[in-house]
């Protein structure tokens, strides 16, 4: 076809205007996913902060990081979850050395300091297992058990809850007594993060501990000073049985 002036400017209009419109769809439609995925939006910022105009100007506010969670799903990697898993699936596993299952507890407990791991144990379904190792033959067992249950409760209202829901509290009552130092050390400490500020768990805690220590069970989960009074006489009578 052969376009004169007039119909050549109304050809090119209409396709400036059609380009134009799918532009403005596609833009749409990318903010709209972003905002619909933190993660995403997270990228897009990423990627407009240093992009090669953004790396000429002088930066006016701190940049978007990208953690490693994400950076593991961009590149296909497995997901904090995922290790999770896999890291209580080689801890149960028979076949599976000492050593590494030793490797394996270190890696889960450094997950489980993030809140939002410890929170997602549940989703996971990942409380069961960790709990049934309190009561493992293995020392090293009972132990790493109670470490990452003590990180997972620390400070962690939600993790607090679940830690009574499935039980563990007269486990972990149980292992201040370990014939293992290590073992009561730390069972105490999950006992400690366990009941400060929630009531429920210091009541049930109290059922299970040494009746020389609790004494007549009457204790304020709020009040740092009375906790510390259970806390602190698990510590002394647990160095008195080293």
């Amino acid at each position: 076809m052969l376009y004169t002036r007039s119909n050549f400017n109304s050809a090119s209009i209409e396709h400036r205007r059609r380009k134009t419109h799918i532009y403005t769809t596609n833009h749409t439609l990318t903010n709209t996913i972003a905002m619909n995925d933190p993660g995403l939006n997270t990228l897009l910022k990423w990627s407009i902060e240093n992009s090669a105009v953004s790396e000429t100007a002088e930066p006016t506010q701190p940049r978007t990081q990208l953690n490693p969670e994400l950076l593991a799903q961009l590149m296909g990697g497995p997901s904090d979850a995922d290790r999770m898993i896999s890291y209580m699936q080689a801890i149960h596993d028979p076949s599976v050395d000492h050593e590494n299952k030793g490797i394996a507890w270190d890696n889960f407990e450094q997950l489980v300091e993030n809140l939002d791991n410890a929170n997602n144990m549940e989703a996971l379904k990942l409380w069961t297992p960790l709990v049934e190792k309190l009561e493992s033959e293995d020392t090293q067992d009972r132990e790493m058990a109670c470490w990452c249950l003590g990180t997972a409760v620390q400070n962690n209202i939600k993790c607090q809850e679940r830690a009574l829901a499935v039980g563990a509290i007269p486990k972990v009552a149980k292992l201040c007594s370990d014939p293992d130092a290590g073992v009561r050390k730390k069972a105490i400490r999950v006992i400690s993060s366990e009941v400060r500020n929630y009531q429920p768990a210091l009541d049930e805690a109290v059922k299970y501990l040494p009746e020389e220590i609790v004494g007549d069970g009457k204790f304020d989960a709020e009040d740092m000073a009375s906790v510390d009074i259970v806390v602190n006489g698990l510590r002394e009578r647990s160095a008195k049985m080293a």
